[in-house]
């Protein structure tokens, strides 16, 4: 890899995605973030998502870690952790909402339990930042409470009734993402690392299917799948996005199998989502190529590219194959030409098929200062690194 591309990431990242998001994301009257942006950053709604309040400050946290040691990086951080801890948990049952008020007043909490692992992942790197022991405490307590309300039998409310239950790839790839990110910060230990070792062995067993060639969403709990509208459904970008956790614990591990196991993933996915004729990720796709139920399926979303930026600079690093920094390259031209705004700053979330913005939009309860900033810093680390 080139120092050329690694510059290309500084600069977007530097340039372009930060200063779109700071100081205006920065709520100095209640404490917090804000992110619900139009394109020029102009504030659409002052609802907070939980999930964003984790998030950005883990960023955060880990560019003034890895990046350089800003103060403001890590006072804003420190801001979202206590917008985090006073206003984002539910006293009844210590669960974590996902939607409050500018104010923090709650408007909605889901039945399941993903703003604990973000808060997880925030604590940790707070910790790893400032020596803090007491947030080292608070990141092990998020994520036995994260991995307590995903596994243990009966504890989340049920999705579906038990005539045709289903179980999904997201609670072990965060699982597995978590945990990797607790060890990074806060060291190893046995039950981390116990946790990494069962969902790279679910993820595997239950979702992947190399006779299909193919990595499920949804299976029946014996993995087999469910041919019907949800069991079929495919979620190229999250698989991706699966792809490369597996392949970040192969290099920790120096593992041949689990560099494989990811590549593959990779592979098939990239296969089953890239669109030939507009290019660009497909939202949804179907298993066996049967039409799709919903309506945004081939809409392109901003997260899988990011995702997939960084799972084929990863492929690359790991294997050496030209091909995979050719396919980084296809979805570097197409995703900053398409998604980025060089007007403004910062990506547009959604895209019709054809990449024409679907609405103006920059963030939202779903879109914040996450996906795009890791994987411009990740893919910067990556092309810098030596070793090609």
């Amino acid at each position: 890899m080139t120092s050329d591309l690694a510059s290309f990431y500084q600069k977007q990242l530097l340039d372009d995605c930060v200063p779109f998001w700071f100081p205006r994301a920065v709520d100095t009257e209640h404490g917090g973030f804000l992110h619900c942006f139009d394109g020029d950053g102009t504030l659409v709604d002052s609802d907070k998502s939980v999930w964003a309040q984790g998030r950005m400050s883990w960023m955060l946290l880990v560019l003034y870690q890895e990046l350089e040691r800003r103060p403001e990086w890590l006072e804003w951080a420190e801001g979202g952790l206590r917008f985090l801890e006073e206003k984002c948990t539910d006293p009844s049952d210590g669960r974590m909402y996902f939607h409050v008020t500018r104010e923090g007043a709650p408007i909605r909490k889901r039945r399941y339990a993903y703003s604990e692992s973000f808060a997880a992942i925030a604590f940790a790197a707070h910790a790893s930042a400032t020596g803090d022991a007491r947030s080292a405490d608070k990141a092990r307590g998020w994520f036995d409470f994260f991995t307590d309300w995903n596994f243990t039998p009966g504890r989340m409310p049920a999705k579906f009734t038990e005539t045709r239950p289903l179980t999904g790839l997201g609670p072990r790839m965060i699982t597995l993402v978590t945990a990797q990110e607790l060890e990074l910060r806060l060291g190893r230990a046995p039950e981390t690392t116990a946790w990494i070792d069962r969902c790279l062995e679910e993820i595997e067993t239950l979702f992947v299917k190399p006779d299909l060639e193919v990595v499920m969403e949804t299976v029946a709990p014996d993995g087999s799948i469910s041919d019907h509208f949800d069991g079929r459904t495919l979620n190229p970008g999250h698989a991706i996005e699966g792809a490369w956790f597996i392949m970040e614990e192969a290099r920790r591990r120096d593992d041949s199998r689990l560099v494989k196991l990811g590549c593959d993933m990779l592979d098939w996915m990239w296969r089953r989502g890239w669109d030939a004729e507009h290019g660009g990720l497909f939202y949804f796709r179907d298993v066996f190529d049967k039409p799709v139920q919903e309506y945004w399926h081939t809409m392109k979303f901003w997260w899988p590219h990011d995702e997939a930026l960084i799972a084929t600079l990863i492929a690359h690093k790991l294997t050496g194959e030209p091909r995979y920094l050719a396919m980084h390259e296809e979805c570097r031209a197409w995703a900053f030409s398409k998604f980025g705004d060089p007007g403004h700053g910062e990506w547009f979330g959604y895209l019709h098929q054809d990449g024409r913005p679907s609405s103006t939009l920059k963030g939202s309860l779903w879109k914040s200062f996450f996906h795009h900033p890791r994987a411009l810093h990740l893919c910067a680390t990556l092309a810098a690194a030596p070793g090609d």
